[in-house]
Order: structure tokens, then sequence, then C-alpha cells
């Protein structure tokens, strides 16, 4: 038995899997935000930990004689999170999340001292990663950057509670703008030019290699045997990946989650910063993936069922699995500023076009397109990096809907799939790092493509007026830009 947990945004996963690859039981629990100032978010770290842990138990109650057999565990977790540590192993602060905007002067700073930055890191200085907000802390709270001992990720926090272990994988690593993401090693030079060192620097592992062993309470308290191995694992994204058994170049998916990515395997370091696509280590030795990125996919039809007081699922029933073609109301999802290709943690939301006598199952689907126009955004940015996407899988919470599933192959123009096991695809690629870590197996043998549930192919009756409103949709960015 293999168990994966996934440590996301709203919430963290835990999924058991059997020898066989099948999914035997899921736990979860939720996770709060806090927005204490304009752009800020931040997270309590110590809520992942008691996430995580009570996610197991969960299934520990319910599965026991399962969970004594785990003999393997992988971690994934969201991307660029900044958990400061004192000399004490304690975080210093809340952790400053993906999603923190804050930190954009910085990163200003950051390429003027690093000239050689999009060379080793391969990726644009943004406000999400990590780096910036360190250059942030240095500025507005210089007490407690004296005081950083140690910088870890998320799931690099949780895994240090779980193992005493200060370990990071490539995948996740390659997120913090600290890694020379060709060489897959921390580099020096990156590091000084935010004040830090390799003292600062968890261990590094591939996702699939063994990172350390769960602590001897843990394992009492579940059940299991001593000695059970923990997984490098991986980002989110990554994670996902392996879930979807996405580990040869070319392979590429659609993520609809709390954000949203466009993700493609290479077999190379293939930056392309211009174009403000990400080029990360992948979880696997020796490959390398593309993304691009927005930062409020299904996070915009949430906030959408916030304002409403209306259930996401009500607000989708009523315009059924299809619709005749784009609606009048143009959305920009960018309500938490926005990566590829813009690069502007300033972006805003809006709605254009609204009328007396708009409904709101306009707007509704309104924001469905518009996440889907952003994702062309991202589909083109990759495409002009190499070659061209043809075909993608589609995950995330956003996948439930067949409706959103139809709008985005018709948007984007080519083929999209809704796969089995694509809401928990982060958890099952860390059970299944988790096992390779625990045997060494073929990844090819373990991480194989889940069943296509359904595919959604553009409609040629919609395409032309897609087009059309696609267009007209990527003018208003601009526009509204030049007007704030």
């Amino acid at each position: 038995m293999y168990l994966g947990m996934d440590i996301g945004t709203s919430g963290v996963k835990a999924v058991l899997v059997s020898e066989a690859g099948a999914i035997l039981a899921t736990a979860a629990r939720e996770l709060a935000l806090s927005h204490p100032a304009p752009l800020w978010s931040e997270q309590d770290p110590d809520a992942w930990v008691d996430a995580a842990t009570g996610a197991v138990d969960d299934l520990a109650s319910r599965h026991p004689r399962e969970v004594a057999q785990v003999a393997g565990i992988g971690l994934s977790g969201q991307m660029h999170g900044a958990t400061l540590l004192g000399e004490n192993g304690r975080p210093l602060r809340p952790a400053i999340l993906w999603n923190d905007g804050r930190s954009q002067a910085e990163c200003g700073e950051l390429e003027r001292r690093c000239p050689s930055l999009h060379a080793i890191a391969g990726n644009l200085a943004m406000p999400g990663f990590t780096a910036p907000k360190l250059l942030w802390v240095a500025r507005h709270e210089p007490d407690i950057f004296e005081r950083v001992a140690k910088v870890l990720l998320p799931k690099a926090y949780v895994r240090y509670r779980l193992t005493g272990e200060m370990v990071e994988d490539m995948s996740d690593a390659a997120g913090t703008l600290w890694l020379d993401v060709g060489q897959r090693r921390w580099s020096e030079a990156l590091l000084q030019a935010t004040g830090l060192d390799l003292r600062h620097m968890p261990r590094l592992v591939e996702g699939s290699e063994t990172s350390a062993v769960l602590a001897p309470d843990l394992a009492q308290r579940w059940g299991m045997a001593k000695g059970v191995v923990v997984a490098g694992g991986a980002g989110d994204c990554a994670a996902s990946a392996i879930g979807l058994g996405a580990i040869a170049p070319g392979d590429a998916f659609l993520s609809l989650g709390t954000s949203g990515v466009v993700f493609r395997v290479t077999d190379r370091f293939a930056p392309a910063p211009a174009s403000a696509v990400h080029a990360f280590c992948h979880a696997l030795p020796g490959l390398w993936h593309q993304m691009g990125v927005m930062l409020s996919a299904a996070a915009s039809l949430a906030w959408l069922s916030g304002v409403m007081e209306t259930p996401a699922a009500a607000l989708l029933a009523p315009l059924g699995e299809r619709v005749d073609g784009p609606s009048p109301i143009k959305f920009l999802p960018y309500l938490d500023g926005e990566r590829t290709p813009h690069n502007d943690a300033a972006a805003s939301g809006a709605f254009v076009g609204l009328r007396g006598a708009t409904g709101r199952g306009e707007i509704v689907q309104a924001v469905l397109e518009g996440v889907a126009f952003a994702a062309r955004d991202n589909l083109a940015a990759l495409s002009a990096a190499s070659a061209p996407i043809v075909e993608v899988d589609l995950v995330g919470g956003g996948s439930r809907s067949p409706l959103w599933a139809q709008i985005c192959a018709d948007v984007l123009g080519i083929s999209v799939h809704r796969v089995e096991e694509g809401e928990v695809g982060a958890a099952l690629g860390a059970a299944r790092l988790g096992r390779l870590a625990a045997t060494g197996e073929d990844p090819a043998e373990v991480c194989t493509r889940p069943r296509r549930q359904a595919s959604f192919a553009p409609r040629a009756s919609v395409t032309a007026a897609y087009d059309d409103a696609y267009r007209r949709w990527r003018a208003l960015y601009p526009a509204l830009k030049e007007s704030a």
C-alpha cells in the first residue's frame, strides 16, 4: 500500500493506493486563507500539518488494515510558499503563498541584482515565486529576516514535521528562483542576490527518491511498520503529471484547480521567459516541464458562487452540458493578478458588456469562458515556445463540469479529455512517487495513464464565434490596464 498527501491551498487531500494502483480511499481537510492586506495571501504552516495528519488519522480509522501495510509515502504541495523557520525549527511568521502579490517591486530589484537570473532559473521574477518574498521580508520585516535559519516550501515543512528532515525535491525547488534548473542544484549566485546562502536551503533529492523515513511516533499512531519511506515528492503540477502518466516529452494537460495550468513535459531545460512561460524540473530524473499559469481558474467560479450566495453546481445546472455560442458578457479572471502571459500581479478582474437585461446565466457562462480564454493565452505561449499542443487531459476541480470541458475544447480548438481520478491527480501522483521510492520500480510501469471518461472535441458550429470572442477578449486587458 502507498499513501499520497497533497498540501493544497484550500485543503489537504490524502489517498490510499493499492499494489494494483487503485485508489482505495480518500480523505480531506479544509484550510483557511488569510488576506491581511491588499495583494497579501498567507496561511499558518501548522494548519497544513494538522490537516495532513488529520486526513491520515481518518484513513487509519476507517481502513486500519490497509494503512498498516503502507510502505511508501509521497507528498505533493502548493508551490512557492515562503515558510520561514528560526533556529528552533518553528515558523517565524505566517507563510507567504503563491498567490501573494506584494513583492512586485522586489522582482525588479532581484533582476537588477542578478542579470543572469533568467538563464539560471529559467523564469521571470514574479511575485508568486519565493525569492522576491524574501527580499520583501528583508525590507519590511528586517528583524524576522535576520532570524531566518531555513526557508521551506509548504510540503517540505509538512515533511519536516512528519520525519524531522528538511528536504526538497527538484520540481518544487525550481519554483523558488534559487535553483539552477538546468543543473538541478541550488545556485549560490541566486541565493546571494536575496541575502541568503546554501545553509538556508534544505537538502535536494529527486521526486522519486527516498528523502527520509516517517517518524516512529507517527508510524505507531497510524499502525504502520517502522522505516516507512517518504519520497521527495513534487510540486502540485508535477505531481498531477505523475498521476496522469505524463512522463514522456510532449505529454500535456490542463488543470482547472484553484489556479489554472497548461503543462507540457520536455526532455530538456527549455526556458521561455519572454512569454512568462515557466520552465521547471519534472518530478523524475532527466525530465523537465513547461507551464503557463493562471492565478484564478476554479477560484473564479468559487468567487462568483460566494458573491451570488449560490453553490457552484447550482450556478452551472441551468446551462446544461453545452452552450450554443459565446456569452455576450466578457470576464477577465485576474482576481489575484496574472502570470502567463502578462506577469502582472496588479491585474484585476472585470466584467465587460453588462446590460440591464443581463441574466445570471450569461454571467456564469462568461466566467467559464474567461478562464478558458486565459487558458488559450497559455496554450499560445507554450506553443510559441516549442511544438504546438494538439490535445490535453483535463484535471482539477473544474474537470467535474462537462459544460466547462466543452467550452475549453471550443475555445482552445483542440480535444479535451476528462480522466478518472482527475480531481485527486496530485495526491495520486504523490502516492506513485512514494511507491517508486519504496520499490525502485521503473516509472513507466507505475506512472500509467488513467482511463479517459469522456472526450470533447471543438464544435465547428461555434469555433468561429469563439475565435472572434477571444480576439475581442484579448483586447480588454491592455485597454483596462491603460485606463487603470
